[in-house]
């Protein structure tokens, strides 16, 4: 089993290639509910962010991302689907970095999920997070059957993106065009103030 192996080794594989490990070891950790060893992996790999190295996002399927969908706490979330080879969405990203940066201290949370092909995350996803300064929580799903997942985020979307879910406790919105900066401030102000 992965998790026989030592610490050092997985120490050195995790700041190695921590990506590809997620996938083997999260689901072994969530069985035998090691929580120590999945949070000592998690500060590695966010120690690694905060020295400056690559960024590094996980790959999910559509039944791990599903709970960022239904949280139900004092929060405002802003989950936006994306992907690199679209336009519209390239140009609202830093609407969303704004937002991010600007209302993250009132609990609003941003979440950027990505749609492109789990074979481009190190030649396309990854170095635009980096070009961009994309600071805001990434991650990629990565479900093929998406004709079962998509009207689970939304009835009424037909699986375009730029797609962007807004909600909190109280009210819940869903917009399948692009946004600018003005707008998503008119959407999650009210919500802020609803809390």
């Amino acid at each position: 089993m992965f998790l026989s192996f030592s610490s050092a080794f997985l120490f050195k594989y995790v700041h190695a290639n921590p990506f590809k490990v997620y996938q083997i070891v999260l689901m072994n950790l969530l069985k035998t509910r090691n929580v120590v060893f999945l949070l000592l992996m998690v500060l590695s790999v966010s120690i690694k962010a905060k020295e400056g190295e690559s960024r590094e996002i996980i790959m999910v399927d559509f039944e791990a991302f599903e709970p960022w969908l239904y949280k139900d706490s004092d929060s405002v979330y802003v989950i936006n689907f994306w992907a690199t080879w679209c336009a519209p969405c390239i140009r609202e990203i830093p609407y969303f970095e704004k937002i991010n940066e600007r209302y993250g201290a009132e609990k609003v949370k941003v979440l950027l999920v990505s749609l492109d092909f789990p074979n481009q995350l190190d030649s396309r996803v990854l170095p635009f997070l980096e070009r961009n300064n994309v600071k805001s929580r990434v991650i990629l799903l990565d479900d093929p059957y998406s004709n079962t997942w998509i009207p689970k985020v939304n009835e009424k979307w037909t699986g375009a993106i730029p797609a962007t879910v807004v909600y909190s406790s109280r009210e819940r919105l869903f917009f399948q065009r692009e946004l600018n900066y003005e707008e998503l401030e008119e959407i999650i102000l009210p919500l802020i103030d609803k809390k």
